[in-house]
């Protein structure tokens, strides 16, 4: 960076422009949607059908043409979906999945309510995705599943995933939760495994006002059997065919979802819009040790935009000198699966997967969401080249 450039921007950012600019910000979304939300809501309430029933009937059809699967499943939350998918494939006690360490804690945890173990996989130091290469070498006569996930927004590769569980008969199960929308070996983040699972955490690329996850596949057996472990195992009413959980997702919930459907397009094309704000900005401030995100894969949808800070401490301190500046800012993850407590005793230590730990010291996510206008994202360069050049 050209010498007086950095306190240029310093004195941007203390001078003038936003003084606050939240990680997210569902207030503005939500304020355009006031009348249609509100509606949905009426229409459920004078139904009188709060589960199940065709307010949820109609959103899986819609989500499941969406996303090119035969059947949806709406379930509870995201980590439901991930229960019962692997609760429909028969995983439990004995059986190993192999996930990434760098993840959300339900990938694996999912796997541990159920008897089963995570068996940890590295990450691609680029796409911050679990490397097919490591998987492969995880691979062993109890597998029973991979969980592939497709983080912040970017599909993992799918394609040398698919080859090499189709090597070993074992089905695959997509983390699709960040990735809604993402074009995927030429379908959509969650249909090319054998089963997907998608969240609708409010802060998602489409979320609902609440917790809401759906399940999705081709495989008419497995979404009859995940449609009955929602519901007990229920089929018909109070005949238990298995033993499932409560797992429904509610009508309420569905009722929005089908409102705010119809927009995700539009809003993952704004985060795409966004994003490519974000590294014009950087080139153009040459901004130096502060590295956006790569797409190694055409169709990144943003759930995040996570950029790489190395160096000791570097990461923390932008994140500090942001928060000053009012930009809010969080880090996905911390501290990798393999090192967390409740894993212990699996015995993953420090060092275990150098990539997934370098991740969690170097890694930071900016604002990203749709509603950002350009000066909100050019205040936020215009903070990163001041600490750049600092």
């Amino acid at each position: 960076m050209a010498e007086g450039t950095g306190e240029k921007y310093c004195m941007a950012t203390q001078k003038g422009g936003p003084t606050s600019i939240p990680l997210f910000d569902l207030k503005r979304q939500h304020g355009a949607l006031k009348e249609e939300l509100s509606a949905a809501f009426e229409r459920v309430l004078a139904s009188g059908m709060y589960i199940l029933g065709e307010e949820v009937a109609a959103f899986e059809r819609e989500a499941a043409a969406y996303i090119g699967c035969r059947h949806a499943v709406g379930v509870a939350s995201g980590s439901e979906a991930l229960l019962i998918a692997m609760m429909a494939l028969g995983i439990g006690p004995g059986d190993e999945v192999i996930c990434p360490t760098y993840t959300f804690f339900a990938t694996a945890g999912s796997v541990r309510r159920l008897g089963a173990r995570p068996v940890w996989a590295e990450i691609d130091p680029v796409t911050f995705n679990v490397s097919p290469e490591d998987i492969a070498r995880r691979i062993s006569s109890r597998t029973r599943a991979i969980i592939p996930v497709h983080l912040f927004g970017q599909c993992a590769d799918m394609e040398a995933i698919m080859k090499i569980a189709a090597s070993g008969g074992i089905p695959v199960i997509e983390d699709a939760a960040q990735a809604i929308g993402t074009p995927c070996c030429g379908r959509m983040a969650g249909a090319v495994g054998s089963i997907g699972c998608i969240s609708f955490f409010p802060t998602k690329n489409l979320g609902a006002l609440g917790d809401a996850g759906m399940i999705v596949t081709d495989d008419h057996e497995l979404a009859e059997k995940c449609r009955m472990l929602r519901t007990h195992g229920m089929e018909p009413k109070y005949f238990h065919k298995i033993v499932g959980l409560n797992g429904r997702i509610d009508a309420l919930q569905c009722a929005f979802l089908r409102v705010k459907l119809k927009r995700l397009d539009g809003w993952i094309a704004a985060r795409r819009r966004n994003a490519a704000l974000y590294r014009r900005l950087f080139d153009e401030m040459e901004i130096r040790g502060v590295e956006p995100p790569v797409e190694v894969r055409p169709g990144h949808t943003y759930n995040q935009f996570v950029v790489r800070v190395p160096g000791e401490g570097r990461r923390d301190a932008l994140r500090k000198f942001l928060a000053g500046r009012g930009i809010g800012t969080e880090i996905y993850y911390p501290v990798p699966l393999h090192m967390q407590e409740c894993f212990a005793d699996l015995g993953g230590r420090e060092g275990d997967f150098p990539e997934s730990e370098r991740a969690a010291r170097e890694t930071l996510a900016l604002p990203i969401f749709p509603e950002l206008t350009e000066d909100e994202i050019r205040y936020v360069a215009e903070a990163i080249a001041g600490f750049a050049a600092a």
